[in-house]
């Protein structure tokens, strides 16, 4: 992950770029990619042009990787964090197949 990130500052380096990347402007770039991957789906599932999903899910994974990088958080920490707050918020006994929202039952 450490090398992909060093790729990725080098790539905005080169470009002179950082002074757009902004925690705003990161976290509307996620949103932004995240519509366009959403595209993908819109009229269904059944022909996914599955080579611009992987583009559109290097993109916004670039942004995250690039708004943890400017707070110095370490991705892989935080990801297993909120899965420690998930297993106690969404107990298996209690949410077993469930897709309702915690607090709807």
């Amino acid at each position: 992950m450490d090398k992909i990130i060093e790729r990725l500052k080098k790539f905005r380096k080169d470009r002179n770029w950082e002074q757009f990347h902004t925690p705003e402007n990161l976290s509307k770039s996620i949103i932004i990619e995240a519509s366009e991957l959403l595209e993908n789906f819109q009229w269904g599932s059944k022909e996914i042009d599955l080579k611009n999903v992987k583009e559109e899910l290097a993109d916004i994974m670039a942004y995250v990787l690039l708004l943890c990088d400017h707070y110095d958080l370490d991705i892989k920490q935080i990801m297993n964090d909120k899965i420690d707050i998930n297993e106690k918020k969404y107990p298996i006994e209690k949410e077993f197949g469930k897709s309702t929202k915690y607090d709807k039952y």
